[in-house]
């Protein structure tokens, strides 16, 4: 068989000159027709696989197909022509790609760089064509949250009969995610928004002797994957509470405007003794002058 053609490094027989014309006008048409064409949205996993579904009204049949990434780089991915796949193209998506029977384009396994924006053109035998965009964002997995509580310390000595408390949630090494809480052993597990703050990171409860095994567990997710950490805050309540213990805020409470007091307190007598003692001097020296002077008259 003859071979005088390529596009991309692959090789087309004889016949393929008609069909590279034919890709042509088709990309032409792609571009005219992209205003109109449906978008979907499509969620992938960093290391697993995504489907891209070529959606085809009923009665359309399809005799020729093109897959194409837009955007960050625009790159051929796989074609359908006279019912032969190819994938074969030079891309980043090259051997991650796979053109299913039904025409839906596989990518596997993902990168986290390979969210973008992609097109598949649709040709039935009538002529037809049918343009479809996809938006794909491939996210990270979500790790486990850390959950760190923090105490307003009462000033008794005894534990106090309620306690205020911040919960503070954190996700290592990764961004667009949501954060929520969940009040656990409760049939209404909603929190107030009056208590979130910082875009939910952060939940301020308030807890009485009745709340001592109330958990509270924190929950981060993407579209793709979720977990979870819980926490028994009213454990930290009491330790901070614990009775012949005093809260280093009452410490400095105390400390601190004393030790100004003293240090105001001794820069001033010192002050005051140095302006006394250079007036006495000056006297001292008014009062002795004149009776050094007389003997040199």
């Amino acid at each position: 068989m003859l071979w005088i053609w390529a596009v991309e490094g692959v090789c087309w027989p004889l016949w393929g000159r008609m069909a590279m014309w034919s890709l042509r006008s088709l990309l032409l048409w792609e571009a005219l027709l992209s205003a109109a064409a449906s978008s979907t949205q499509v969620h992938g996993q960093v290391g697993g696989s995504v489907l891209l579904v070529a959606e085809r009204p009923a009665g359309f049949q399809v005799r020729e197909a093109i897959w194409r990434s837009l955007w960050p780089s625009e790159e051929l991915l796989a074609t359908f022509f006279r019912g032969s796949p190819e994938t074969l193209y030079r891309s980043r998506f090259l051997g991650r790609a796979q053109l299913h029977s039904n025409l839906s384009l596989e990518l596997q396994p993902l990168e986290s760089g390979d969210s973008g924006n992609f097109s598949v053109l649709l040709v039935d035998t009538g002529g037809r064509t049918r343009t479809q965009i996809l938006q794909l964002k491939v996210y990270d997995a979500v790790p486990r949250p850390v959950v760190q509580v923090f105490i307003a310390v009462s000033g008794d000595t005894q534990p106090p009969k309620t306690c205020q408390v911040f919960l503070s949630c954190w996700a290592p090494n990764i961004s667009d995610i949501t954060y929520s809480w969940r009040r656990e052993g409760t049939i209404d597990f909603g929190i107030e928004p009056s208590g979130l703050f910082t875009d939910g990171q952060v939940l301020r409860v308030s807890l009485g002797p009745g709340d001592r095994s109330v958990a509270y567990s924190c929950i981060v997710s993407n579209p793709v994957s979720w977990d979870l950490a819980t926490v028994t805050p009213w454990e930290s309540c009491h330790r901070e509470a614990a009775p012949g213990k005093s809260s280093y805020k009452d410490v400095l409470l105390v400390v601190v405007p004393i030790t100004l007091l003293l240090t105001l307190a001794g820069l001033l007598s010192a002050w005051h003794s140095c302006y006394s003692g250079k007036k006495q001097k000056d006297v001292c020296i008014d009062r002795v002058a004149p009776e050094t002077e007389n003997p040199l008259v």
